[in-house]
């Protein structure tokens, strides 16, 4: 009995070791900044929202560049309402998406695939009509040019069937009437979360962000 709990002692000082070490790391590499791209045209405005949580990436709906509604569908909505003009997007674990509306309902076995990289992951969809900015919204405006980036980065996390169409996920897991799931490349783990890969996105177009965060807490403190 001794040496189980010897053992079982080890295991519990080496998985608070690590749970106390990653979080120190996190918030020291999180208040490292690579600023923003400079001498850039104003011409398109983006957003950053949080939930408190998690971090969206939002765009126009359409613009010349790019309609996001020909994958993204507004019928894959339960609203299937057409005049919606931005769209937030992001990307995060599919077990937390879909089987965790609450914290209450998270599951220990989610949460260790989530953290383990062992998961698939999904991105989840939200039409807007309208944004209010404040501490949880921010708008940056960026270039066409750097849109086009953005573009890139966001289309390549996306699944893609043989057409190259966005794969939708069938579920009723939805968070209300203007959004949808769709199927996402890569894996989500403790060093790549949802805030990692809209940090990520920030990154690819030349904005104002961190070297790394897993926070949505470390991308807002740089648009303070």
């Amino acid at each position: 009995m001794k040496k189980i709990a010897k053992v079982l002692f080890k295991t519990i000082l080496i998985f608070v070791g690590f749970i106390f070490l990653y979080a120190v790391s996190a918030y020291l590499i999180s208040k490292i900044t690579i600023e923003r791209e400079s001498d850039t045209k104003s011409e398109v405005p983006i957003y950053i929202l949080t939930n408190g949580v998690h971090t969206d990436i939002v765009m126009p709906a359409k613009n010349d560049q790019i309609d996001w509604s020909k994958q993204i569908k507004f019928k894959n909505t339960k609203s299937a309402d057409t005049t919606y003009k931005y769209l937030a997007m992001g990307w995060g674990d599919k077990g937390f998406y879909l089987e965790t509306p609450e914290w209450s309902d998270l599951k220990a076995s989610v949460a260790l695939k989530a953290a383990s990289g062992l998961s698939t992951t999904a991105i989840h969809a939200t039409y807007y009509k309208s944004l209010k900015e404040g501490e949880d919204c921010k708008k940056i405006m960026i270039s066409k040019e750097q849109y086009n980036r953005l573009i890139k980065y966001i289309n390549e996390s996306f699944q893609k069937d043989a057409s190259g169409n966005f794969v939708l996920i069938t579920t009723d897991a939805n968070y209300g009437k203007t959004d949808a799931f769709y199927e996402a490349n890569g894996s989500y783990s403790l060093l790549r979360t949802c805030n990692t890969w809209a940090n990520s996105g920030l990154k690819s177009s030349g904005q104002k962000c961190c070297l790394w965060t897993a926070t949505d807490s470390g991308i807002f403190s740089k648009y303070k």
